[in-house]
C-alpha cells in the first residue's frame, strides 16, 4: 500500500514538473510589458466606438490577442534554433504556438461564420512585418529598432477598425480614422520612450554638461511627433471630418513630452519611464473613447 502511494506521489510530482516546464511565463507571454498597451488601446477604442459587444466581437478580441501573444513563443523558437536560447525551451514554445494557433483559428472561423470574413484582410500587412521581426531576431538585431516598432504598432492599430466594424455590424469608412489615430498615438509613444531611455543612459556628468538648448535638440523628434498629432487632429476637427474635441486626447501626450524634455530621466529606473508612458496611453484611450462616443450619441 505504501509503495503504491509512493509511486503515485512520484508520478504526480513528475507531472507537476512537466507542467511547470510548459508554463514558463517568459515563453508564454511577451516580456516587453509596454507592448500590451499597443494592442489593448486599439481594441478598446474599436469596441467602444462600435457601440455593441456580441459573440463576433468576442471572436475578434480572441483572434487579435492570440495573434499578439503568438509572437513570443515563435520568437523563442527562432532564438532556440539560432543558438540564442537553450533547445530545452523548444517544447514549451511549440506548445504555446499550438495553443494560440488553435484559439486564433477557432476565433477566425467564428468571424467568418458570422459574416465578418472581410475583417481577415486586415491581417495581411502583419505577415511581412512579423517575418521581418523574426529575421532580425535570427540576426540578433531586433533591439532598438524604432522604425520596425512603429510599423508593427501600425499593424496592431488595425484592431481598432476591425472591432469597430464588427460592433457596428457592417463596414464604415470612419474605422480608418480610428486606425490612423491609434497608430499616430502609438508611434509618438515609441519615439518618446526612446527619448526617455536615451536620457536615462546619460551619466550625471554628461547630463550636467548639457545646455537647455541641447536638451531641446535631443527631444526634437519626440516633440515633432506629438505636435504633429495635435495639429493634425485639430485640422481634421476644423474640417468636420472627425468629432469635435478629439484633439484633446493628444494634448496629454504633447504636454508629457514638453515635461520630459525639461525634466530629463537621468538615473530613472525603466519601470518609472514605463509607468508614466502607460498612464499617458490610458489617458489618451479614455479621452478618445469619451469624445468619439459623445459625438455619436448627439
Amino acid at each position: 500500500m505504501s509503495m503504491d502511494v509512493t509511486l503515485r506521489t512520484k508520478s504526480f510530482s513528475f507531472i507537476l514538473v512537466e507542467m511547470q516546464s510548459y508554463l514558463k511565463r517568459q515563453i508564454a507571454l511577451p516580456q516587453d510589458h509596454g507592448a500590451w498597451v499597443f494592442i489593448f488601446s486599439p481594441l478598446l477604442v474599436g469596441v467602444f466606438a462600435g457601440r455593441t459587444f456580441q459573440l463576433p466581437s468576442l471572436c475578434l478580441v480572441i483572434a487579435a490577442m492570440s495573434a499578439f501573444l503568438i509572437r513570443q513563443p515563435v520568437t523563442v523558437i527562432v532564438k532556440s534554433m539560432s543558438g540564442r536560447r537553450s533547445a530545452a525551451d523548444l517544447p514549451a514554445a511549440q506548445f504555446w504556438v499550438l495553443v494560440y494557433g488553435i484559439l486564433a483559428v477557432a476565433a477566425l472561423i467564428g468571424l467568418i461564420l458570422n459574416g465578418y470574413g472581410y475583417v481577415l484582410y486586415l491581417a495581411i500587412p502583419g505577415a511581412p512585418v512579423f517575418v521581418w521581426h523574426l529575421w532580425l531576431v535570427s540576426r540578433r538585431a531586433e533591439r532598438k529598432q524604432a522604425g520596425v516598432e512603429i510599423i508593427a504598432t501600425g499593424v496592431l492599430a488595425l484592431a481598432a477598425p476591425a472591432a469597430f466594424w464588427v460592433g457596428l455590424g457592417s463596414y464604415d469608412p470612419n474605422g480608418w480614422w480610428l486606425w490612423l489615430f491609434a497608430w499616430l498615438q502609438s508611434a509618438a509613444s515609441i519615439v518618446y520612450a526612446y527619448l526617455r531611455l536615451s536620457q536615462r543612459d546619460l551619466s550625471p556628468e554628461q547630463a550636467a554638461a548639457k545646455s537647455r538648448t541641447e536638451w531641446w535638440q535631443m527631444g526634437r523628434r519626440a516633440l515633432a511627433y506629438t505636435s504633429f498629432n495635435v495639429l493634425f487632429s485639430v485640422g481634421l476637427v476644423m474640417s468636420g471630418l472627425v468629432p469635435f474635441f478629439i484633439f484633446v486626447s493628444f494634448l496629454a501626450q504633447w504636454l508629457e513630452t514638453l515635461w520630459g524634455i525639461t525634466h530629463p530621466s537621468v538615473g530613472w529606473k525603466p519601470v518609472q519611464i514605463g509607468t508614466r508612458q502607460l498612464i499617458v496611453s490610458i489617458l489618451w484611450t479614455v479621452l478618445f473613447i469619451v469624445f468619439w462616443r459623445q459625438a455619436w450619441t448627439r
